[in-house]
């Protein structure tokens, strides 16, 4: 929405590196500063589509990080897989599982309407109190869930049963699935069965605003409507209004920030950073051109797949991806492998950039790359290869 008054504007780069900061990119939190669970709750969850990405995220973002920081958090219930923002999965704290996902229910019931078709005649409330008693009986794998309902609703769609149940139920899925260097398949249960407590009641919106501005911001009506799938949020940042700082962008669109936010200047250095698949750095406005130029927007996705990603000077770079050789038993896991405690083998993080690098850009990459490699493998031998990218 263009704004009606004159406001500061802000240009593409120092929008940039305002959200950089807020992400943690310009410079990595030191421990001592922020756990993994700030960040995890600063950052208002983690994407979680696939297992390894939150701890890829948290390694780009915390000084000192190990995995075990977050894998230790799943396993004692302090975090966990959901499905909240987008319909996607995130990884988020115990308190705001229970809490954002009431926020964003709405947004969960409209994507049933999808599949009315093949939920005629099944009540949605029933549903969900034989979903419930079933996965908190135990932890159900989606098929079991599905058979299950499917006795009940034999002329139902199978597929558009399992999805009415994660749309009505917070369904969490349980460790062992999501800690670092194991295995699991997903089985779910209820948020309130894994934590021993009650969801909180749905919530208004105000609070959630004001956390995503502090971790997004500055930013726009509709782009905190693309972050979390809610929709009519203007009268909400309307009531926020006198408590915020207000911008608009190179094209007059009207961003919302907190008075107190860092925007540090535009030329403020950005380190490179590889980033997981589905980093919610850019998934989160409406408008993405803070960070990726126009001829690198498809260049992030093959199909409905992401590409891990490499930032350099703070915008959309190229791609990488992570490769230990099948006869390490050291490794600490990476995309694509899970592995367990140990130290032998060997590790390949490729690199293939959609430009040019100058020598500086290079070498700066290689040394961020080396610092992921002792992060995130124990392999005893680490190797970078800069390859080009082809689409």
């Amino acid at each position: 929405m263009a704004s009606k008054t004159t406001n500061p504007v802000l240009g593409n780069r120092a929008l940039n590196r305002a959200t950089l900061d807020r992400q943690l990119l310009l410079r990595r939190a030191p421990k001592s500063a922020m756990s993994a669970k700030g960040a995890v709750e600063h950052l208002v969850g983690l994407q979680a589509q696939n297992v390894k990405p939150p701890y890829f995220a948290l390694a780009a973002r915390l000084d000192g990080f190990d995995p075990e920081d977050l894998s230790a958090l799943m396993a004692s219930r302090e975090v966990a897989r959901l499905v909240t923002m987008r319909s996607t999965i995130h990884t988020h704290s115990a308190d705001d599982c229970l809490t954002l996902r009431p926020l964003v229910q709405a947004a969960r019931d409209r994507e049933l309407k999808q599949f009315r078709n093949g939920l005629a005649g099944v009540d949605l409330g029933r549903l969900g109190a034989i979903s419930r008693e079933l996965v908190e009986e135990q932890p159900r794998t989606m098929k079991e869930l599905r058979e299950a309902l499917l006795k009940e609703w034999p002329d139902g769609d199978p597929f558009a049963l399992s999805v009415a149940a994660r749309c009505v139920l917070p369904l969490v899925q349980v460790t062992p699935r999501g800690l670092w260097g194991r295995s699991g398949q997903v089985t779910l249960t209820t948020a309130e069965h894994w934590f021993g407590r009650e969801s909180e009641p749905v919530p208004a919106p105000d609070g959630t605003v004001l956390r995503y501005l502090a971790a997004f911001g500055p930013a726009s009506v509709k782009d905190m409507q693309t972050w979390s799938g809610l929709t009519r949020m203007r009268e909400v940042f309307e009531r926020l209004r006198p408590r915020l700082a207000v911008f608009q962008d190179e094209q007059g669109v009207e961003l919302f920030d907190l008075p107190d936010a860092p925007r540090p200047d535009a030329d403020t250095p950005a380190p490179p950073r590889f980033l997981p698949e589905y980093d919610n750095l850019l998934l989160s406005h409406a408008d993405r051109s803070r960070f990726v130029t126009e001829e690198y927007t498809s260049r992030s996705w093959k199909g409905n797949q992401s590409f891990s990603v490499l930032m350099v000077d703070g915008r959309l770079s190229g791609i990488w991806w992570l490769e230990e050789s099948k006869g390490s038993k050291g490794s600490k896991g990476s995309q694509g492998s899970q592995g367990s405690q140990g130290s032998q083998g060997s590790a390949l993080l490729t690199v293939q950039a959609f430009g040019k690098l100058t020598r500086t850009q290079r070498e700066a990459v290689a040394e961020e790359g080396e610092r992921i490699l002792t992060t995130m493998s124990s392999a005893t031998t680490h190797d970078i290869r800069f390859g080009t990218f082809s689409e």
